[in-house]
């Protein structure tokens, strides 16, 4: 019986201990990413040259599908337009609204526990919060606090 309950308790505390694993490397994971989308604030070049590369690999895989007679000329330019009507919308979007997101993401779905990454993320979230309306303010686009939710 001793040994039953010592077996259960210790995958209790390995269930345990893997969630809280998880949550904190899903938490740094979203932190980073809402970093990403700051200095693709700060840089643009970084985001163009960052879709520009996934539109290359694109093109790529599409040429090849036309070269290897999977595809048509006609289909292929339609793809090639859509993916680089994609990568123009991608590049107009806010990275300020994503990096916003991204840290909301860590804070709200990653939390409990309390990990290094929520902290972290909180801090950046009201910074970059801010950032945001005044972007959207810039713009003159019309926002309610509770639409940033």
């Amino acid at each position: 019986m001793r040994r039953v309950l010592v077996a259960v308790l210790a995958c209790a505390a390995l269930v345990y201990a893997m969630a809280y694993v998880d949550l904190v490397l899903r938490a740094r994971s979203a932190y980073l990413e809402g970093m990403k989308y700051l200095e693709w604030e700060k840089d643009p070049s970084l985001k163009k040259n960052f879709f520009d590369g996934e539109l290359a690999v694109k093109e790529a895989s599409f040429k090849s599908e036309l070269t290897a007679g999977r595809l048509s000329e006609a289909d292929y330019e339609e793809k090639l337009e859509l993916a680089r009507f994609e990568r123009d919308q991608r590049l107009a979007e806010s990275s300020l609204k994503y990096a916003y997101v991204w840290f909301q993401t860590a804070v709200e779905l990653f939390t409990p526990p309390e990990s290094h990454w929520v902290v972290l993320s909180r801090e950046q979230m009201a910074k970059t919060k801010e950032l945001w309306k005044k972007e959207l303010d810039a713009k003159h686009i019309p926002y309610k606090d509770y639409m940033l939710e």
